[in-house]
């Protein structure tokens, strides 16, 4: 009966400690890129949502990068290409939708905060490949239902 209590106390320490750390990593990306963002005069959402328009993409790609709704983007959109950093183009293969693209200044602003996030660009940058797919697929268990 005692060896339960102790099995449960450490299984619950182990857990209490990995969700600490997944929030220090979560912390750690939100400080270093709400940083970069601000020297820009950005949020770190407008910073993502131009990084996830390097490349022409539909706004719904945006929505995704964003785990929002493409209705909430919107705004954000129209906000960088109010600042000059984002443009909406025709897209070539849906006459009725637009793509969104970074401009030459959104692109500059890309490589800034690129450059000034080096732990938020790439949070796993210390892990391999197979240690990236791991963590992945063990998030991915915890929040199954």
């Amino acid at each position: 009966m005692l060896h339960n209590y102790l099995e449960e106390d450490v299984a619950l320490d182990t857990t209490a400690e990995a969700v600490g750390l997944i929030a220090a990593v979560t912390r750690r990306y939100m400080v270093e890129a709400q940083a970069a963002a601000a020297r820009h005069g950005l949020t770190a959402t407008q910073a993502k949502a131009l990084r996830a328009a390097r490349a022409p993409v539909p706004m719904r790609r945006i929505a995704e990068t964003l785990q929002s709704e493409p209705s909430n983007v919107t705004p954000i959109v129209d906000k960088l290409a109010e600042s000059g950093l984002l443009e909406r183009r025709p897209n070539p293969e849906d006459r009725r939708g637009k793509l969104v693209a970074a401009t030459e200044a959104g692109l500059a602003v890309i490589a800034d905060l690129e450059a000034n996030m080096p732990f938020a660009r790439d949070p796993l940058a210390k892990l391999s490949h197979e240690q990236r797919q791991n963590l992945r697929d063990l998030l991915r268990r915890v929040l199954e239902d």
